[in-house]
């Protein structure tokens, strides 16, 4: 880019890890989780969340599992402190789960905090400053040791109300905008409040090490969170948390990556929702997970719900490909990808490990509450393949594989013509049109069929040149003897070159689908659809519509 002058921008520096151990690890277990959406979610909304919304999500974020949550910013705003008192006083917080709250370093701020927690049995005090070295020099304009007196100061003020509460209380600091401190100075920080704290095997502190803005590859985080964890005084009390921001596009990544470096807790947002760029996603996060083998230990069963709940209390939509939950994620246009999908069903239906091996379906859609209703989709990019699944799946057709590319053609010349996706009703209109309504040069009226043995007696009634024909021949079957008896006054010439057949619905109500291929010498072969109460009958219906769509033109 010619217009931006040379060294307005600079690569992130290197960390010195020369052993780094993070590559060679492997995520087997789920993190802590801690939810966001009620702070971080509604601080970015455009619309911020009333009363109602904010006990609507709280209730599904208890529904999926989550047992950790914070729920604000109760001495910033009237409607976080309210909405923390609701919680209390209709005793809406289950005993397993713990209540976050965020405050910065300042006595009013605390104790007003504290004010709003009454009555809560366990509960995260989120003790925050930015420590980077663009926030000291050009915020605060604060040297590291007048930054570190502030931490201190703040946790001083914490243990002074902690005393006074009745209920277990927590400690998180964030040394914030993490990603642009040096880390030498983030550890001194850090150590500071763990050891003025008091920090114990029954004292644990979560030193939270956001990426507040995403400055780096999500290798170069993976480095800083593996540094930290080696640097950090009394290791094994200390409860390392991640609250990575998606500024590069890579939150998640960034995430995975910092767990393999040590990290035990993740703090994110359903969908992403957050500031600028959102948070991290731990939908995504624990399907990630899920899709490794691994419980995730949250409830994503039912993505929908989910959806329905976070987009009303947000306002906020969510992109079609958003992965796992968007509308389009388990969705296929392309014919190849199709084809594979639909193998791939096929292959698993039948298949005894239970080991999911669908192509281009890293997930079964069950397993988050979908179904397999929209996964191939009809557009001008489609194939055979997805036109003979949406017949299938929808309306029972099981057309046999010679069949696809015919169908797929017609199909795919009507998308190109109409530039858009076809519904599945528009795709069996189609199919109705071209097998049961062709233009007729011959009619079928009746059949009677009887079977001695190995020989069939065919008599056929039809419509042929502008009268009525009837007409009786042998064969070694059904549809043999039909065509012989066919051929005694029909002028076009044929071979059958395939045939098959099935039954569609119920026991009680079903009906014989038949499908039959013919060839003549002049056009290349075509099929034919019949249906009837009899099979015999709809193979000489199929027939009759193989014969209308060969020869009419």
């Amino acid at each position: 880019m010619n217009h931006i002058k040379a060294g307005k921008y600079r690569p992130y520096p290197k960390i010195d890890l020369p052993n780094r151990e993070w590559p060679d690890n492997t995520i087997t277990k789920a993190p802590r989780w801690c939810s966001v959406d009620l702070r971080d979610g509604n601080q970015a909304l455009i619309n911020p969340m009333d009363m109602t919304k904010k006990l609507e999500l709280f209730a599904l974020l208890l529904k999926l599992g989550f047992k950790e949550i914070e729920v604000g910013f109760p001495s910033a705003s009237k409607v976080e402190f309210d909405f923390l008192r609701r919680l209390v006083d209709d005793k809406l917080i289950p005993d397993d789960v713990t209540i976050q709250v965020l405050v910065q370093a300042r006595e009013h701020l605390i104790a007003k905090t504290f004010e709003a927690l009454k009555g809560v049995k366990k509960a995260t005090v989120h003790l925050y400053n930015s420590t980077s070295s663009a926030q000291r020099k050009i915020v605060f304009g604060k040297s590291k040791e007048e930054i570190i007196a502030l931490a201190i100061e703040g946790v001083d003020l914490v243990k002074k109300y902690e005393k006074e509460h009745d209920g277990e209380i927590f400690l998180e600091y964030s040394p914030e905008s993490f990603t642009g401190t040096e880390l030498e100075f983030a550890a001194a920080i850090s150590n500071a409040v763990t050891a003025r704290w008091g920090i114990a095997d029954n004292r644990k502190v979560i030193i939270n090490l956001p990426a507040t803005v995403e400055m780096s590859t999500p290798n170069v985080y993976a480095d800083q969170i593996e540094w930290m964890s080696k640097h950090l005084d009394n290791r094994k009390n200390v409860i390392i948390s991640t609250h990575t921001h998606n500024d590069r596009g890579t939150s998640i990544a960034a995430t995975e990556l910092a767990l393999l470096a040590g990290a035990d807790r993740v703090e994110g947002t359903l969908l992403s929702n957050g500031e600028r760029t959102g948070n991290v996603d731990i939908i995504t996060l624990a399907l990630n997970m899920l899709t490794q083998g691994i419980d995730p230990k949250l409830n994503f069963s039912n993505v929908d719900e989910v959806l329905e709940v976070v987009e009303r209390c947000t306002e906020m939509p969510t992109h079609p490909r958003h992965p796992y939950v968007g509308d389009l994620v388990y969705t296929a246009f392309s014919g190849s990808h199709q084809d594979a999908i639909n193998k791939g069903l096929a292959y698993q239906k039948n298949s005894q490990n239970g080991f999911w091996e669908v192509p281009y379906l890293p997930i079964d859609p069950k397993d988050v509450g979908r179904s397999y209703e929209s996964i191939i989709r009809i557009n001008s990019q489609s194939g055979k393949g997805g036109v003979a699944y949406i017949l299938e799946k929808n309306f029972g057709y099981q057309l046999p594989k010679a069949m696809h590319p015919e169908i797929g053609k017609i199909v795919q010349a009507v998308t190109d013509e109409e530039g858009r996706e076809l519904e599945p009703d528009e795709i069996l209109d189609i199919f109705n049109k071209t097998y049961f309504e062709p233009d007729e040069h011959i009619s079928f009226v009746d059949v009677t069929v009887e079977s001695l043995k190995k020989v069939s007696t065919c008599t056929i009634v039809y419509n042929y040149r502008g009268k009525e024909i009837v007409a009786s021949a042998q064969g070694n079957g059904p549809i043999d003897a039909c065509k012989n008896a066919l051929m005694k006054d029909y002028e076009n010439e044929f071979t059958i070159n395939s045939y098959s057949e099935h039954s569609c619905g119920d026991k009680s109500s079903a009906k014989a689908i038949a499908y039959i291929e013919v060839q003549s010498k002049e056009t290349l072969s075509c099929f034919g659809v019949g249906i009837d109460d009899d099979i015999a009958t709809a193979s000489i219906k199929a027939m009759f519509s193989a014969l209308n769509r060969a020869f009419s033109n």
